[in-house]
């Protein structure tokens, strides 16, 4: 079928299974003299007269690498437990809670559950049905725009970043795990090495003036060892005991991604449902514990003047950001290995709702025992509460040590944390491999190597990973920290949200959707209105108003961790870290376009047009032909891996032609 111009037009799912079917039935398609049969080999090459304006005709045509099939989740609830997995994490127990109470309490949930619908909700849509439509991991995706290719460099560079420092994360958690197994705990007033700390019965709180309690001088000395560090510039000698705990992490990390989702999607059938185990219990636990209630008021009390303040719009913006792990590529990748008439809309709405509740209950885990905490030694609740890495293995492990069995308890607490841990881990590896797999498919079809390809990658952020498990690795850690996902994760995001919406075009992707959901429902087209709007105006809008602020604040915010101020040159190295990633849009951009013929806007034209292969990388998929696709497409720079369908637009043009 061809309109009046001779290319080929966009017809129905069912024409389009006709024309495949027809040239699956011929089995070749003449090529420019060659004969390329549909499993990607050269069969004997015939001569055929060449069109006088085809000035490439003398040069021989590239031979399409076969297609190597991608596996497939083993069934919907794998993936929906991975991306459960991947989204609730850490930040779900230490960094929620801790924005709740320091940004007004329950109010906090109003900018938070706004950002959530405005900018998060729409955003895991789209990475959703970017990565299940085009079955393909960041880099490899942007063949729908390859002027946008750049977004999945940066994305791949986060999660470089991510991965470097967040095993650490786990590291320490294998370290308290191991250090729970003696009676008393080694940071409790019961330990004889505690005595001196805890001659009053009560223990004190650096914060506040008090003196060192148990479960600082244990973290800071005994599993950090910052004290011997003077700071960046001073990281000192490896911890041996971290260091080792950091290698189990890894190890862990390699067996259980060795065969791919086939390993890692029945691992999340224990590691994403065993924290929800666990908070039940303690939620229970703490609700039976004495000053329990003044935990909870303390978390949820709302202080109503705080919404007038930019900071609490900012902390809702970001925890959306780092909880759903939206821009760093794992969710693409993730959603890459489904099926084709997966509703991605019903896994999106479950997924955020899921992640956001757990937050939100989390809460009540953390505050209940916290309260408790407050109550036994008779301060405020706001003097035993911390953030970030603090309240997870300092303020908490305190409040365990008081309650009765406190060995169980800790050992299920840090238990939860690695399971926590690990399934974001799953998904931040899994956005690194599937894009270099993407990439070079011959690793992915020799099972060896793509075993040394992940045993290579988790070596070597291993080895970049001891220098954040030395004396003074918490200042690298709490840099990398701030600056991976800060400015240049919204930035990637930002163009990806525009890229879409307005080069690759909003209706379209619309469409898209609406062909993988085979049998739509009427609210999900409704639902898409929503997201359109969102896409186009409202996501971008929010997006700039937060990274205008970040940049505001980096620049009269001088960075810290505990008294320790960073020097100009590390905060200087945190930007370049972030700017690394998000340069990567216009260095790429600019290659896509002087990669073309043309003047500068036919170059710009044609590189965001989408490729030949776009739409058939998914075996369940239906083949369509974009309507301004070209069959000069198939020499664009940024196919690593062609296909068949690159070069099927040659029989369309020499169908017009006859």
């Amino acid at each position: 079928m061809q309109d009046e111009s001779g290319k080929a037009r966009l017809g129905s799912p069912a024409e389009a299974s006709a024309t495949t079917a027809q040239v699956g039935v011929e089995n070749s398609v003449d090529l420019n003299g060659h004969t390329v049969t549909q499993n990607g080999h050269n069969s004997t090459a015939t001569p055929a007269p060449q069109p006088q304006f085809d000035s490439r005709a003398q040069s021989p045509a590239p031979t399409p690498a076969p297609i190597i099939p991608r596996e497939q989740w083993g069934g919907k609830y794998e993936f929906l437990l991975s991306c459960i997995g991947y989204c609730v994490g850490l930040g779900n127990v230490w960094r929620f809670p801790y924005l709740c109470y320091r940004n007004g309490g329950g109010v906090f949930l109003i900018p938070y559950f706004i950002m959530l619908f405005v900018t998060g909700v729409p955003l895991f849509l789209m990475e959703l049905s970017l990565g299940q439509y085009g079955a393909a991991g960041p880099i490899t995706v942007w063949k729908c725009c390859p002027l946008l290719k750049g977004i999945g460099i940066g994305m791949l560079c986060v999660s470089i970043l991510v991965c470097l420092y967040y095993n650490v994360i786990i590291a320490w958690t294998f370290y308290y795990l191991g250090s729970s197994l003696q009676s008393p705990l080694p940071w409790s007033c019961d330990a004889v090495a505690n005595v001196g700390l805890c001659g009053n019965g009560t223990t004190g709180n650096s914060s506040t003036g008090k003196g060192l309690s148990p479960t600082e001088k244990f973290w800071n000395e005994r599993v950090l060892g910052v004290v011997l560090s003077e700071g960046l510039n001073d990281p000192g000698p490896v911890r041996w005991p971290l260091a080792l705990c950091l290698l189990a992490a890894w190890i862990i990390i390699f067996l259980c991604m060795l065969k791919g989702i086939r390993s890692s999607g029945k691992v999340v059938y224990v590691t994403a449902t065993f924290p929800y185990f666990v908070l039940i219990v303690l939620i229970i636990r703490g609700a039976t514990l004495e000053g329990s209630l003044q935990g909870i008021a303390f978390y949820l009390t709302p202080d109503w003047s705080r919404l007038a303040n930019a900071q609490v719009w900012n902390d809702a913006a970001s925890q959306v950001f780092y909880s759903l792990g939206i821009g760093v590529g794992g969710l693409l990748s993730m959603a890459s290995y489904n099926k084709f008439d997966n509703n991605v809309i019903r896994d999106t709405l479950i997924i955020t709702t899921g992640n956001c509740s757990t937050s939100f209950f989390a809460g009540f885990a953390i505050f209940s025992i916290l309260g408790h905490m407050a109550w036994k030694k008779g301060v405020p609740v706001g003097e035993v509460a911390d953030t970030g890495p603090g309240l997870a293995f300092v303020a908490y492990p305190e409040a365990l040590a008081l309650l009765p069995g406190s060995v169980f308890w800790s050992i299920l607490f840090f238990l939860m944390l690695f399971m926590l841990g690990i399934d974001t881990l799953f998904g931040n590896m899994e956005g690194i491999t599937t894009a270099v797999l993407d990439e070079f498919p011959h690793l992915r079809a020799n099972t060896l190597h793509k075993s040394l390809f992940l045993g290579a990658l988790c070596f070597c952020f291993y080895l970049m990973g001891l220098l954040l498990v030395t004396n003074g690795g918490i200042y690298w850690f709490t840099l990398i920290d701030s600056f991976s996902t800060s400015f240049g994760l919204i930035i990637i995001t930002l163009f990806m949200c525009i890229g879409i919406s307005f080069f690759y075009g909003v209706n379209q992707f619309c469409q898209d959707i609406i062909d993988m959901i085979r049998h739509c429902p009427p609210w999900c087209t409704k639902v898409l209105l929503y997201f359109k709007a969102c896409w186009v105006f409202c996501t971008p809008f929010l997006l700039l108003f937060i990274l205008t602020y970040i940049f505001i604040e980096m620049y009269r915010t001088p960075l810290k961790y505990g008294s320790y101020v960073y020097p100009l040159w590390g905060k200087a190295l945190g930007v370049c870290m972030g700017a690394t990633c998000c340069l990567q849009i216009p260095i790429w951009a600019i290659v896509a376009i002087s990669k073309e013929t043309g003047t500068l806007k036919e170059r710009f034209q044609k590189s965001i047009r989408p490729l030949n292969s776009w739409r058939v990388n998914n075996l369940d998929s239906t083949p369509r032909v974009e309507e301004h696709t070209e069959a000069e497409r198939v020499e664009a720079p940024f196919t690593v891996t062609l296909t068949d369908m690159d070069f099927t637009a040659m029989t369309w043009e020499e169908g017009s032609q006859a």
